[in-house]
């Protein structure tokens, strides 16, 4: 079975080009969104889209930023996120789940085991507070949950690092 997630963000705040075509996006390889040399981020969902607004707003800074969405979470491309860690030796893993116990540590301790030799900066993870649930409240949700601000500021200090 497969279980596909839509994020309610992206029903208005989203477009883009939708082949005329039948296509199938394949189940556990992870796709580079936009190549770079200085950081990688991993990330899948909403943020993919925050990750390549913030790539493209640093690179008029000078940065190259790879984006590497994940695409697929189970099973994972061990493989993709380590050709693009080895690639550019730094990392921010991205996502919306809390810091503790997300997806984002499990990442980390496959880079940790897997390229650890290949790092040139810490593993470093943004994502939503530990909180025990996501409040009501748009306007406290949306200062809650990482974004485009978040991403740059954490890629820019990777990228200096």
């Amino acid at each position: 079975p497969v279980l596909f997630l839509e994020h309610k963000r992206s029903y208005r705040g989203v477009k883009g080009e939708v082949p005329d075509e039948d296509y199938v996006i394949p189940i556990g390889l992870a796709d580079v969104k936009r190549p770079g040399n200085d950081v990688t981020v991993i990330t899948y969902g909403m943020m993919v889209h925050d990750a390549l607004q913030a790539a493209e707003s640093l690179s008029t800074e000078g940065y190259s930023i790879e984006v590497l969405d994940l695409r697929t979470l189970a099973p994972l491309d061990v493989e993709g996120i380590c050709a693009s860690v080895r690639k550019t030796g730094k990392v921010l893993i991205a996502h919306e789940d809390n810091l503790t116990g997300g997806l984002g540590g499990e990442i980390a301790a496959i880079i940790a085991d897997a390229c650890f030799l290949y790092l040139d900066a810490p593993i470093k993870r943004l994502a939503t507070p530990d909180i025990p649930m996501m409040p009501f409240n748009h306007q406290v949700e949306m200062q809650l949950l990482p974004g485009r601000r978040q991403l740059e500021e954490a890629l820019r200090a990777l990228a200096e690092y």
